[in-house]
């Protein structure tokens, strides 16, 4: 019987120190996680984006992936991790199309083969992303200066998609973003 409340004892106790744990994360950090386990992801490619928001708990998944179980995979990778309550996934999965599929190889072809790029494309995640919906381009990621975001705008817009926006951001607007983050 000692055993048994002994047992209930410490389970309490442990559910009680990871929910103090939880609460003593920063939006930031829970984020960082997320981050991690998206571009971990082994199905997580160019042709992919997802973005997250963390608010007491609650993480909110947005963006666009090119396959179902994607969508089903990163919500559950997520799910686990200390700080996340629920998770509200909003991902939407692209429309499968020969047209957009070949906008996308060719962008990206055309992207990571230019000597500008090749720092880029030798990175295990790289960071543009050719997101190709019935015909529109949405180019999103980061780069490192304004001359590469609009290299590659200029080089998306070369393959007769209907529409190319430019949602590329700098570095240097990337660590403005995270200081207004860090207060």
């Amino acid at each position: 019987m000692w055993t048994r409340i002994l047992a209930a004892a410490l389970i309490a106790v442990s559910v009680a120190t990871t929910a103090a744990a939880q609460q003593q994360l920063t939006p930031l950090q829970i984020f960082r996680s997320v981050q991690r386990q998206v571009l971990t992801y082994p199905h997580f490619s160019v042709f992919d984006s997802v973005n997250a928001q963390v608010s007491d708990g609650l993480l909110t998944l947005t963006g666009k992936v090119t396959m179902p179980f994607k969508r089903n995979d990163l919500e559950q990778r997520v799910s686990k991790l200390p700080g996340v309550v629920k998770v509200d996934n909003r991902i939407e999965v692209l429309p499968a199309s020969k047209f957009d599929d070949e906008l996308r190889q060719g962008i990206a072809n055309a992207i990571y083969g230019n000597a500008t790029f090749s720092r880029y494309a030798n990175q295990v995640n790289p960071p543009i992303h050719i997101i190709v919906e019935r015909g529109r381009v949405t180019l999103e990621g980061v780069v490192g200066s304004q001359l590469d975001r609009q290299l590659a705008y200029t080089i998306a817009s070369q393959f007769g998609a209907f529409t190319v926006k430019n949602e590329l951001r700098t570095e240097e607007e990337v660590r403005a973003e995270l200081k207004k983050l860090q207060g």
